[in-house]
């Protein structure tokens, strides 16, 4: 029970890793915020999780996410966690990225974390923590998802500024960095091609095999806990062994 009255705030928390680190932390005692866009997911997370969590639809697409949190976040009496996890994946050719392809993936991944950070940052207790979930994508280099890995690259350069920026306040900072994990963010991807594509891309791993939500979860709710007590500007990458390759 290591969030026992602990209030966190989870954005993107309707499925992938960050309805598995929600789940784990409601059994463990804690009081959620949780946001996703996608409402019929919202719903089976809401009945999920029962009345300790509050659930919020927030398409940040429309520039209004903060006035959707702060309200709440006020009414909660602030924050001992706070774990920005909400993000895409898109992939394009280089010569199809438009500045309508790239406003929009900014939008969602870099932009709204930061206005979040910035105006949820005061209402974070002392001693809080913060956990930024980027990718291992931002290392591999792979064709067609620059976007994607800038993106994600973004948000890991500026938690280590958060982190140095936090310290007076005793607020650690973290960065997950998963790799191949089984979410929604590769449903963009055909249904009749994605289990062959889920299958190569085990073979890259060393273990291979595609990981689970619940493993990426566990490593998270360890940096959000108490027990991450002194750990602070670090990067856990949670890949099977898919960097050494």
């Amino acid at each position: 029970m290591r969030f026992t009255d602990k209030t966190i705030l989870i954005t993107g928390a309707s499925s992938g890793i960050g309805l598995a680190g929600a789940k784990r932390l409601i059994a463990e005692g804690a009081r959620l915020i949780i946001t996703g866009r996608t409402p019929s997911r919202l719903h089976a997370a809401a009945a999920l999780l029962g009345e300790r969590a509050i659930v919020i639809h927030d398409d940040v697409t429309d520039g209004k996410t903060l006035e959707r949190l702060l309200p709440v976040v006020e009414k909660a009496g602030g924050l001992d966690g706070l774990w920005l996890n909400a993000g895409y994946v898109t992939g394009a050719p280089l010569e199809v990225c438009d500045q309508a392809m790239i406003e929009n993936i900014f939008q969602v991944n870099v932009f709204a974390p930061m206005l979040q950070m910035g105006a949820l940052s005061p209402h974070l207790r002392e001693g809080a923590a913060v956990l930024v979930t980027s990718s291992t994508a931002v290392y591999e280099g792979m064709p067609q998802v620059s976007l994607y890995a800038a993106t994600k690259a973004a948000l890991l350069s500026a938690a280590r500024c958060w982190t140095a920026e936090l310290a007076p306040r005793k607020i650690r900072v973290n960065t997950l960095v998963p790799g191949p994990i089984t979410s929604n963010l590769r449903s963009i991807i055909p249904e009749e091609v994605r289990d062959q594509f889920e299958e190569n891309l085990a073979q890259s791993v060393l273990f291979k095999r595609v990981g689970d939500a619940e493993e990426a979860a566990a490593v998270a709710l360890f940096l959000l806990s108490d027990e991450a007590s002194y750990v602070t500007g670090s990067s856990y990458t949670v890949d099977g062994g898919l960097l050494l390759q």
